[in-house]
């Protein structure tokens, strides 16, 4: 059973979107630890929304916070503090797709970061998607994760850039899952599509 955490180098490269194609990969069960924001239309619904298979299970998050903020002032804000030891991971004898917040240093509380959530049978997946500034994020990104013991892949999101995407690769050393294109919609369809694409090396992280 495979156990991967999907993290970002910043918010918004695709950390979603990349879940939904491991958990329809794989026929795998989500869970979103800690949700923050959009509680009308959480990632975990987005994600249930673009799978095809009727084998996956989606787990309740342990922590819904309604402002789309760090979890730690979401958390504050609504006089809740985030208990990491409250995060419990769900029980099943099936593959688990594990969506992060933010990236891997987002604060809990004033002591734990999203980091800590990460168990030492999870793989981890780092979603990178090029902007100014994405190479630094990457990189301090995957060797901060590299560092801690874990194994680490990488997939790329958006438009193509070799020069950024090269070099990330080359002094990492990580392995690459592959692209997630532009696309003008994401459909069952196009999640399948990828989901089918990539099933071959996610099964052999």
């Amino acid at each position: 059973m495979q156990k991967i955490f999907v993290t970002g180098i910043s918010t918004e490269v695709g950390k979603t979107i990349a879940s939904a194609i491991f958990t329809e990969a794989l026929n795998a069960d989500y869970w979103k630890p800690v949700q923050a924001g959009d509680l009308e239309n959480t990632d975990t619904d987005k994600v249930k929304a673009l799978i095809s298979n009727d084998t996956s299970k989606f787990h309740p998050s342990s922590y819904n916070l309604k402002l789309p903020m760090s979890p730690h002032a979401a958390a504050e804000i609504e006089g809740i503090r985030i208990d990491r030891f409250h995060i419990n991971e769900p029980e099943t004898a099936n593959d688990l797709v594990i969506e992060g917040s933010g990236g891997i240093l987002v604060p809990l509380n004033e002591e734990d970061t999203m980091f800590d959530i990460i168990m030492p049978d999870y793989k981890v997946v780092v979603v990178s998607r090029n902007y100014l500034g994405s190479i630094n994020h990457s990189l301090l990104t995957i060797n901060w994760l590299l560092h801690k013991g874990y194994e680490v892949a990488v997939i790329f999101s958006g438009e193509e850039n070799k020069y950024t995407e090269d070099i990330i690769l080359q002094k990492t050393g990580v392995s690459l899952i592959g692209r997630v294109d532009e696309e003008k919609e994401f459909t069952k369809e196009v999640i399948k599509k990828y989901a089918d694409k990539f099933q071959g090396v996610l099964r052999t992280l």
